[in-house]
């Protein structure tokens, strides 16, 4: 089974507002995009799932469009939030004090299935935070403190049975310069201290959850940026791969998370370590957006 992820961030904000939903009503948008996606039978594909991961404003109107159709044209499609809080609402404790958060029982009992925690936008907004408290710090102390809390994040999610799609990649800094083979041992290491922490007490509460590796070549991603190719992608799933299953004694998918789009769609598929991957737009032109058949073209190419 091959998994395609659609991050959507901040769709839910109007052209009008300095945003790139088409329609003001982005309740409306979410709408169409569910009926789009039924239109173009994108939960019906064979052996591709379609996950959704909406800021939380669209995740009620989405969930109630999806569930107007049926199980069988929508057998495929599921939704998601853009992470969980690193603490959950318990029976006997902490009833809900968790303003501005979203605790992974409130994104389950909606009816989510997925999660996406540790984006890289979520990463630098947690180091930037560290930042604000002290800006000469060291940035392994604080990509561990980051890491701990991703990892905290990955446990509430999965114990309310939750599946996870967990981000993980490296910067230009951390990469380093030099030749591709000059630079495998320092990616490798990034790579590896990420998983460690972040999944780290995820063996015995996996259950039948899932959790999908989404890497995130953070140098690459942005414009004017130039993304990794076939030899890079395959080193880096394959070690991600290898550690989990050395480390934690589990299989692990592994979707390429540097932008799933028509241009690369068949290089990423030719990958035998890769499983999926994460689109977050479909057209790149002005103005840009994300159109269900746009993402039915790019599967395409990928198939």
């Amino acid at each position: 089974m091959k998994e395609i992820f659609v991050n959507l961030k901040r769709f839910d904000v109007p052209i009008s507002r300095g945003g790139i939903c088409p329609k003001e009503s982005s309740k409306e948008w979410i709408e169409w995009v569910i009926d789009e996606s039924i239109k173009n039978k994108l939960g019906t594909l064979e052996d591709i799932t379609v996950t959704y991961l909406l800021p939380e404003s669209l995740l009620i109107p989405a969930i109630d469009k999806l569930n107007k159709y049926s199980k069988e044209d929508t057998a495929n499609i599921f939704l998601g939030s853009q992470g969980v809080f690193r603490e959950d609402v318990t029976e006997g404790g902490n009833f809900g004090a968790f303003t501005t958060n979203l605790p992974a029982a409130a994104a389950k009992n909606m009816g989510l299935s997925w999660s996406i925690i540790g984006h890289s936008e979520e990463r630098k907004d947690k180091l930037g935070i560290i930042q604000r408290y002290d800006n000469s710090y060291n940035m392994d102390k604080a990509s561990c403190a980051v890491n701990s809390m991703i990892n905290d994040e990955v446990i509430c999610a999965l114990k309310q049975d939750i599946n996870v799609l967990l981000c993980i990649g490296e910067t230009a800094e951390q990469r380093g310069e030099g030749t591709f083979e000059e630079q495998k041992p320092r990616i490798k290491e990034v790579l590896e201290s990420q998983l460690k922490l972040c999944l780290k007490n995820t063996e015995s509460i996996m259950n039948n959850n899932k959790i999908v590796i989404g890497y995130e070549p953070i140098w690459a991603i942005g414009p004017g940026k130039t993304p990794p190719g076939k030899e890079y992608i395959a080193f880096v799933s394959k070690c991600i791969k290898d550690y989990v299953q050395k480390e934690f004694e589990f299989n692990i998918p592994v979707v390429y998370g540097g932008g799933l789009k028509e241009e690369n769609a068949e290089m990423i598929s030719s990958i035998d370590t890769i499983n999926g991957g994460l689109v977050a737009l479909t057209k790149f032109v002005q103005p840009v957006a994300f159109e269900p058949e746009g993402l039915k073209n790019i599967i395409m190419k990928y198939c």
